[in-house]
């Protein structure tokens, strides 16, 4: 591909470009030493502004030479606290307080969701996508769990568990080793129709981030089991990995 310019790199590095983008600018990085120093020069900035950023409240003194510099039909702004405490009385006053409750609810959940510009996302995103592009989907090829598993425990630095969902919609085609994070992980690969579902498996490392976002029309779910972190991604319907997730986490 063309050289991305700074704009397309940065977009790649945010999470900002489709699957297909992605890739081509991904497989370039791989053999361009300039662009894998800007990459390595975005996380390090973020990285950097992750854990050295600190937060300060701005002094009475300040904000009153804020307002004072204000035009003088703007300085008189109603507090935040006040503009939510009306609305909420309008949906009170107007529909009663179930809505109310379900649009605090809506708020809620979008402040809890999780940035898809997290490194991890990315990481996991970029090596199913990589994977769906080259011949590295599978290096154990195998429909037999007793075939896929022995092979993590001689090949890989984990062994996740494997299980043999193929009645249940979901075939298991085989195992592979990538690299997340920086970790070696063991990938185990299920289809289920069209679609090709990667289930990464990797150390256990920090404190459990289990989430479920959605990247470049990928679906990714996080959970933690034990000692080990594990990540399902596929382009599936989202009902479908989860539904996969909830029948590797059964028991038996």
């Amino acid at each position: 591909m063309v050289h991305p310019n700074p704009e397309r790199l940065q977009a790649y590095f945010d999470g900002e470009l489709d699957a297909t983008a992605a890739a081509e600018v991904e497989r370039h990085s791989e053999t361009c030493a300039q662009c894998q120093a800007e990459l390595d020069s975005f996380s390090a900035t973020q990285k950097s502004v992750r854990e050295n950023l600190t937060y300060h409240r701005a002094d009475p003194g300040l904000r009153r030479r804020v307002l004072a510099a204000l035009p003088a039909g703007t300085r008189e702004r109603p507090q935040l606290s006040s503009f939510f405490a009306r609305v909420g009385e309008f949906w009170r006053g107007a529909i009663g307080g179930a809505l109310a409750t379900g649009l605090a609810a809506s708020l809620a959940l979008f402040t809890m969701l999780p940035s898809v510009t997290d490194p991890l996302t990315i990481d996991i995103a970029n090596a199913h996508v990589r994977s769906l592009m080259s011949d590295h989907l599978i290096d154990v090829a195998s429909s037999d769990h007793h075939t896929v598993k022995p092979w993590f425990a001689t090949h890989a630095d984990v062994s996740p568990p494997v299980k043999d969902l193929g009645s249940r919609g979901f075939a298991l085609v085989g195992g592979r080793t990538d690299y997340v994070d920086g970790h070696r992980a063991s990938v185990v690969v299920y289809r289920h129709g069209a679609h090709v579902i990667n289930v990464f498996a990797w150390a256990a490392q920090g404190a459990n981030s289990a989430k479920t976002v959605s990247r470049s029309g990928y679906r990714l779910v996080f959970w933690r089991n034990g000692d080990l972190d594990f990540c399902a991604v596929s382009d599936a319907a989202p009902a479908e990995v989860e539904t996969l997730v909830a029948l590797i986490k059964s028991p038996g």
